[in-house]
């Protein structure tokens, strides 16, 4: 009996004890294939290690105030997930030494974090970013924000957000790229790539996260967190081309939505989350749910409670947890009970395991350790911002060229709640931007007219409430101006996660201060800073000249005042249509037409927006050729190139991107008015021409999805559109 016991225990007690009694195991092999890698370290999971891997808890302050009822938790090692609230590498690299060492396997925690337009850095709200029309820059700005996260001890953002919003009173629509299909798949693109780098190995690089998955942004009357009801249709030709684009650029993770998608919630939609982006898409990576997205499945009636909920979630998709823990409380009885069987678990993990061997997690889990002025705000990341937040900034009127302010304008009245701003201008989501690091405004502008303009500064107002006792002030320094210049705008809670409203208006103090203002009877330069479309169908009549910052971030005074002086011509187009008012939403520019066009429209107000989508102002002026086509009849599978040359007639240099839109004037199906296409922005000297080319494809760009994502091409005439003047060419079978 003593010969059987010591042999079971030579056979019985390794395997209890994992890598303690495995000489060399495969997955910490790191020239051995990733699958095989992957494939033996599950096979050494118990099955309590691998749901620990499918959970993310919190580790520091929560930035947050949404998420609420948090409950902090010890970081145990044996976590798959972080989401890492502090900035000190050190700290990270102690709690990941203990996942290394302390724990049987040894396998990395990922540490993730909401870096969504910067770090310390802070760069423009992403939908100002889309009005810059420049994705190298944009590209640039994510690679900045990777690395500084990366400094601090970061693995992975839940960036980029490319939910397709047309609806302005949906706070998010901050966060994403605006109202175009092509637009947010073109700038997916950009970021994935700029936070991954060339190798997600490399040092400097972070997972990127696309979300929110899927149709978040259709939210009814623009209230977050809300039902979508969306038709198939939509969701395909909509929604789902910029997550495709973003997952062929290779982003290792998705997130999915709060949203209940016509019924069933984006945390429980097998359809989405599997049938879609692992199968049909081929997604190697995991999804994650967002903050409680699991829970809310209860108070969405799709779950009985959190254990159904949490059913639902696994089987439909989604591989980690955030802090609800209902993987961790629930899946061992799961699994137990067969109703979530251990090859859902196991395929969970193995995507998990993945995105972090991709990391290079398993050989390198510890980030370095550098003193703080050399990870943030360095000259480099400074200029980018600035660069990016001038190109950002949509010059919408220029009365009588107003604008720039050059020597006719000795004085200048300064006013406005927004000129000493350090907090609402870096936007909703500004990481771990610290109001101390912003360039106000109002430092902006000392620094750019010093010894060229006398600032005549005055509060006015503040953004909300009754008191006038400001006005006062602010219009004696209108009266001793040579122009006027108002700083208006939102708080950076106003838009952002949880920031609906239900009029995009800004409040009746800001327009009453410039009302008053109008009486010194000097021009006014109305510089909104918002973080979604604003009303402004009683400002546009008072304001001689607005230009729309948005919420430029850390270097917000120099890009500013730049704007300003010239010093930067504005090049900005609009990523989002202005309404006349809150009651015209929704209008996007490409809707489909009407069955009678010219009625059915308010009665009430004009029937155009304000400001359309890719409206924007130069300090120069542009003139574009004739479209040329090199046919005007192709086959399907021909390409045709078509080619406008734009001429700066100004005197300025600028920067002009030309927009290509195609139109199909009648399909199986109704198409929109235009479809945006391509788009390119290039430099153009004073007096100089260049040729701008879009190479057509016809699957590409003729093309439609139908409701169930399939691609029908359809011979017919078509026109390419720019600047107002359309060509039709034909395509036949």
């Amino acid at each position: 009996m003593k010969k059987i016991f010591l042999t079971l225990t030579a056979v019985v007690i390794p395997f209890l004890t994992g890598t303690a009694q495995i000489k060399n195991p495969i997955y910490k092999d790191k020239k051995a294939p990733i699958e095989a890698r992957i494939e033996n370290l599950i096979s050494l999971m118990t099955l309590e290690e691998k749901i620990m891997q499918m959970n993310q808890w919190t580790y520091g302050k929560n930035a947050n105030p949404n998420n609420i009822g948090e409950i902090m938790k010890a970081a145990n090692p044996e976590i798959g997930s972080l989401l890492y609230r502090s900035t000190n590498p050190e700290y990270r690299n102690q709690i990941q030494k203990k996942a290394m060492t302390e724990t049987r396997l040894g396998i990395p925690i990922i540490f993730g974090f909401d870096a969504i337009h910067g770090y310390r850095t802070v760069f423009p709200i992403p939908l100002a970013q889309a009005c810059s029309w420049n994705t190298e820059l944009v590209k640039q700005s994510c690679a900045i924000t990777a690395k500084e996260s990366w400094l601090s001890g970061l693995d992975w953002t839940f960036s980029p957000m490319l939910d397709v919003a047309r609806d302005a009173r949906w706070g998010r629509v901050s966060e994403g790229y605006g109202e175009d299909t092509y637009a947010n798949s073109v700038f997916a693109v950009a970021a994935v790539q700029g936070y991954q780098g060339e190798n997600l190995a490399d040092k400097y690089t972070i997972a990127a996260c696309l979300k929110h998955y899927i149709g978040y942004s259709l939210s009814e009357g623009g209230r977050d967190y809300h039902y979508s009801d969306i038709s198939n249709q939509t969701l395909w030709e909509t929604f789902m081309p910029p997550f495709e684009a973003g997952i062929k650029a290779g982003a290792a993770t998705v997130m999915c939505g709060f949203n209940d998608i016509s019924g069933i919630p984006a945390s429980a939609n097998h359809y989405t989350l599997t049938e879609i982006l692992k199968r049909k898409w081929g997604h190697q990576g995991f999804v994650i749910s967002d903050w409680g997205s699991i829970r809310n499945l209860v108070e969405q009636s799709v779950a009985k409670d959190l254990k159904e909920a949490a059913t639902k979630s696994v089987l439909a998709g989604v591989e980690m947890d955030m802090v609800d823990n209902a993987y961790l409380d629930y899946l061992p009885e799961l699994v137990k009970e067969g109703k979530v069987p251990m090859a859902t678990i196991d395929e969970a993990v193995r995507r998990i395991i993945r995105v972090k061997m991709k990391l290079g997690l398993f050989e390198n889990p510890y980030v370095d350790v550098v003193p703080e002025k050399k990870r943030y705000l360095l000259p480099e990341y400074l200029k980018v911002a600035e660069e990016l937040a001038a190109e950002s900034m949509v010059l919408l009127k220029n009365k009588k060229q107003t604008l720039p302010i050059t020597d006719k304008y000795k004085n200048l009245a300064i006013i406005g709640p927004m000129v000493k701003d350090s907090v609402h201008i870096m936007g909703f989501w500004e990481g771990m931007g610290r109001p101390e690091d912003v360039e106000t405004i109002f430092d902006g502008l000392q620094k750019e007219f010093k010894n060229k303009a006398t600032l005549n500064y005055a509060l006015g107002c503040n953004f909300e409430g009754e008191d006038k006792s400001g006005f006062a002030e602010a219009l004696a320094a209108a009266k001793k101006s040579d122009a006027v210049v108002v700083f208006l705008g939102e708080k950076r809670n106003w838009s952002g996660e949880n920031g609906s409203r239900s009029t995009i208006a800004l409040p009746k103090i800001q327009e009453e201060l410039v009302a008053e203002l109008q009486k010194a009877g000097k021009p006014i330069i109305l510089m909104l800073s918002s973080g979604r479309p604003l009303e402004l169908i009683r400002l546009n009549e008072m304001a001689d000249a607005i230009v729309e910052i948005w919420q430029p971030g850390t270097v917000a005074g120099s890009s500013v005042a730049g704007i300003l002086s010239g010093r930067h011509n504005p090049s900005g187009k609009l990523s989002i249509t202005f309404p006349q008012t809150t009651g015209q939403i929704p209008i996007y520019y490409n809707m489909r037409e009407a069955a009678r066009p010219d009625l059915g429209h308010y009665q009430d107000i004009p029937r155009d927006a304000l400001y359309w989508f890719g409206h924007g102002l130069s300090y120069t002026t542009y003139e574009y050729s004739p479209i040329k086509l090199s046919k005007t009849k192709i086959q399907k599978g021909e390409k045709i190139i078509a080619e406008v040359e734009v001429t700066n007639a100004g005197s300025r240099d600028g920067k002009e991107t030309v927009q290509w839109f195609v139109k199909d004037p009648f399909a199986t199906i109704s198409r929109p008015m235009k479809e945006l296409k391509y788009f390119e922005k290039k430099e153009i000297k004073s007096g100089e021409k260049v040729v701008y080319r879009f190479e057509i494809d016809p699957m590409r760009d003729l093309s439609y999805l139908d409701s169930v994502g399939v691609r029908h091409l359809e011979a017919g005439d078509f026109y390419v559109i720019v600047n107002n003047q359309k060509i039709k060419f034909e395509l036949v079978d």
